[in-house]
């Protein structure tokens, strides 16, 4: 039986008490991209209906990044890599092992009674990077050589684009399904008849503009995946 799990691991720009003043001159970095994905938890929210478990965080990336692997140069950001290896490993600690080791577990828990696991990592990205605007609307990332994952993924799309056919949907876009994020390490702990791991991607610009518009691409979000996934289990036969 397929069980859906959806996550969001840059929910919000939340900094514990006890590192407060590492970001005291750094407010507007934490509101920007740079801080957390804009839109992504209200999302999550939005999607969660569809699915059997949801997990998410609102600490800062800037303080330690969720969505990369523990010796991942980019695990701490230059604002927090400065602290003293005890400290980090106090961070790591209190804020990255429970969250990933929550989701692993579950997911572990699930596939060993013999359920199948799809799991959506929710993200959101800045319409401009470097001076370039990016060319999407939304981007479905995922591993190429996983046929459940590219099947689901297309699938997504063609109903993505039945609902909203303005949106510019692209696949491994803005960034690579197989570059380093929670579901590529997923990948190497669980076969790919048991996990299946899909980051979404929504362009900012439409939580920054907010309103109706938000409020639609949301929905079409919704009403795309629920499609899809009603579609899966009815041929999975759960």
């Amino acid at each position: 039986m397929l069980k859906v799990l959806i996550t969001c691991e840059h929910g919000g720009n939340d900094i514990p008490p006890a590192y407060a003043g590492l970001f005291t001159a750094e407010q507007e970095l934490l509101q920007s991209h740079r801080g957390y994905d804009k839109g992504a938890l209200q999302l999550l929210e939005t999607l969660k209906v569809v699915a059997d478990k949801t997990f998410h965080s609102t600490t800062s990336r800037l303080l330690v990044e969720l969505n990369r692997s523990p010796h991942h140069k980019s695990l701490f950001s230059a604002i927090s890599r400065g602290l003293p290896q005890r400290e980090k490993e106090q961070i790591l600690k209190e804020h990255y092992q429970p969250y990933r080791e929550r989701v692993e577990e579950l997911i572990e828990d699930l596939t060993m009674v013999g359920h199948q696991v799809l799991h959506i990592s929710v993200h959101s990205f800045t319409p401009v990077l470097d001076g370039e605007e990016r060319q999407a609307d939304i981007g479905l990332l995922y591993d190429p050589r996983r046929r459940r994952e590219r099947d689901f993924c297309r699938s997504w799309k063609k109903a993505l684009k039945e609902q909203g056919p303005e949106l510019v949907v692209r696949f491994n876009y803005p960034y690579l399904g197989i570059a380093d994020g929670f579901p590529t390490y997923l990948r190497r702990r669980f076969t790919e008849e048991q996990y299946a791991g899909v980051e979404l991607e929504v362009n900012q610009k439409f939580p920054e503009r907010g309103g109706r518009q938000w409020e639609q691409v949301q929905q079409t979000i919704l009403r795309s995946l629920k499609s899809i996934i009603s579609a899966y289990k009815a041929e999975e036969g759960g």
